[in-house]
């Protein structure tokens, strides 16, 4: 039995304690850790979570009997957080995003590696059916190689969303909707497409004047083998409407699910290639979907992978590679320049105090509200942000 902690009692912390519960013959959730210990208490209370303890200061826990660790605070305090409990022997699953900076990815990878613990960094669409078969889908070849790549990041939030104390600032939050809302869609997109060579990308911030960060971002990329891709992150899109779509040369796919398929009339102009369709649906209808999905999906993958030694399926190097990414839009959206990869440690922006020092300020953060009343917020995905 797998004893588990709960750090951070957050909106996000209710999908953790929930994937762990499904898992009752597994695991067992022993503390609940935050600043303000009343809202741990009121999660036990909440899920009635018999024998757990509340805390804190999480460091009270580092030499406790805990296996595993979900650290679901704000950014800002994730590689500090995670380094520790994996310095002292425990396996950490940390929401999104990783860290704030690529060093502080370095640092935590590094922590995970010297301990012999698993690191693993929450990117719960990929535990999703619609995902997890897309990528099947394209690993068939059915669709031939990809040539361009849409992403489709959509979603709104309204002004005082950044009144709470840590959003909005580049030391805290570490970035705007590209980091914090487009992050799951960033790492599905890059575990089916891989890294690309180079990038260029904009940002703004139109409707958010009580923070320093942006509110809708664009990124244009090219890949090594020619193919482009189209980023948009946004929180001023009504309707949060969020896609992946996939041209290969000989179809396309998308999620949410859909394929079509041209073939060549003799004159060049289209006809629908309904055959190879056919093919590519029959593919996809059969493919099972993961056993579990969402954070219990993650959660049962990192417990499998403690019990059994097997590799996680989100790792901290692909935790860093979204991050990555995602620092390389802010870079070349704050400085004007075309991004080639991999971001070098000598990189302005490799750093949180090179970030906070390069990064696009755009307006001054203009109020600062402790707490929001305690809701399940619902977003366009179902997850809680």
């Amino acid at each position: 039995m797998l004893k588990i902690a709960i750090i951070g009692t957050g909106a996000i912390s209710r999908a953790h304690i929930e994937a762990y519960l499904q898992f009752p013959d597994r695991c067992r959730i022993v503390a609940v850790s935050d600043i303000y210990q009343d809202k741990a208490e009121a999660r036990i209370a909440e899920f009635g979570l018999e024998g757990a303890r509340a805390v804190a200061d999480y460091q009270e826990l580092l030499q406790e009997d805990i296996d595993l660790v979900s650290v679901c605070t704000p950014p800002y305090t994730h590689a500090p957080i995670s380094i520790d409990f994996l310095r002292a022997g425990k396996h950490v699953l940390v929401e999104k995003p990783m860290a704030s900076s690529l060093q502080e990815c370095d640092e935590m990878n590094a922590a995970a590696r010297e301990s012999g613990r698993i690191l693993s960094v929450v990117a719960q669409n990929r535990f999703t059916a619609p995902l997890w078969k897309l990528k099947s889908v394209l690993d068939s070849g059915l669709m031939g190689p990809v040539v361009h790549a849409q992403v489709d990041s959509f979603w709104w939030r309204g002004h005082c969303y950044y009144d709470l104390w840590w959003r909005g600032t580049w030391e805290k939050e570490g970035g705007g909707c590209t980091l914090n809302h487009a992050v799951h869609h960033i790492d599905a997109f890059l575990w089916m497409m891989g890294r690309p060579a180079e990038l260029q990308a904009f940002m703004s911030n139109t409707s958010h004047d009580n923070a320093e960060v942006e509110d809708l971002s664009i990124a244009m990329l090219r890949f090594p083998d020619g193919a482009l891709a189209q980023i948009t992150s946004s929180v001023v899109h009504h309707g949060e409407e969020q896609q992946l779509i996939f041209q290969g040369k000989r179809a396309r796919v998308s999620a949410p699910w859909k394929v079509k398929a041209s073939r060549s009339r003799p004159n060049g102009f289209p006809a629908a290639d309904e055959e190879l369709e056919a093919q590519i649906r029959e593919l996809y209808d059969s493919l099972p979907g993961p056993e579990y999905a969402g954070h219990a999906g993650q959660v049962d993958n990192v417990l499998a992978a403690i019990e059994t030694g097997a590799p996680v399926l989100v790792d901290g190097i692909s935790g860093r590679s979204t991050l990555e990414l995602i620092l390389g839009i802010y870079k070349s959206a704050s400085t004007g320049e075309k991004v080639t990869f991999p971001l070098q440690p000598d990189d302005p922006f490799y750093t949180r105090e090179g970030i906070q020092a390069n990064a696009t300020h755009f307006y001054e953060k203009s109020a600062s509200v402790e707490n929001f009343q305690d809701l399940r917020i619902p977003t366009g995905a179902g997850e809680s942000q």
